[in-house]
């Protein structure tokens, strides 16, 4: 999205770089100065202090936000049978089983944002890692997007559920809603965001935990929180 250089200067402004901002307060700058045509995305980034490179301090999970992210989420569930037809009263976008891998392979196929996958489908779905791994979009045990229990994680999913994990610079950066969310319910997400991420500090993390914590819009300038942790 190309940004409008003087109104990006001019709210860049309006923030005190040196300042710690609570999290109410910083929804209420962002909402202030946003100026955009759509409805901008808010997103969360956090800087740990971990090291990414050792498995006992990688962080993965999932979790369902308060109010939602705003955005509609397609869903493609791969299974058979029974848990075929789950999925499918639960409301999944797309489902099936080897003609969807095949429809991705063969296809070039992604008109989804995220796959739930049956543990039985697993090893069929697996050979389609080299094109779905470096997507995001391979289903993880860890992230609830592989399980029998299909219509609970498209229920979920649906309902705003959101993957966190590690990456590169031991950064992690989450999408908390839309700009035009009433402010208590983006505050809502927000800090059930942040005691999520607080809640998963892998034991061997030592030292000061989040080193940084940023509030952002799609056209906003980035707003440091005061950190909890």
């Amino acid at each position: 999205m190309k940004r409008n250089n003087k109104r990006a200067n001019e709210n860049a402004k309006k923030v005190d770089p040196s300042k710690q901002y609570e999290v109410k307060e910083a929804v209420e700058l962002l909402k202030n100065m946003s100026t955009a045509k759509f409805d901008e995305t808010v997103e969360l980034h956090f800087r740990l202090g971990v090291d990414g490179r050792h498995a006992d301090q990688q962080i993965r999970g999932a979790m369902v936000l308060p109010h939602g992210t705003g955005n509609t989420q397609k869903v493609l569930v791969v299974a058979k049978g029974e848990k075929a037809m789950e999925a499918e009263q639960a409301g999944a976008d797309f489902v099936g089983a080897e003609d969807m891998i095949e429809k991705i392979q063969k296809e070039n196929w992604f008109d989804f944002d995220i796959i739930v996958a049956t543990p039985d489908m697993m090893g069929m779905l697996g050979r389609l890692g080299r094109i779905l791994g470096p997507k995001g979009l391979m289903p993880n045990p860890k992230s609830g997007t592989v399980t029998f229990d299909v219509a609970r994680a498209v229920n979920e999913i649906k309902m705003g559920k959101i993957e966190y994990r590690l990456e590169k610079a031991n950064m992690i950066h989450l999408i908390a809603g839309k700009l035009s969310f009433e402010t208590d319910k983006l505050v809502e997400n927000i800090e059930a965001l942040m005691d999520t991420i607080i809640k998963a500090k892998p034991a061997s993390s030592k030292g000061n935990y989040i080193k940084n914590l940023t509030l952002t819009s799609s056209m906003g300038p980035g707003i440091k929180l005061v950190r909890h942790l």
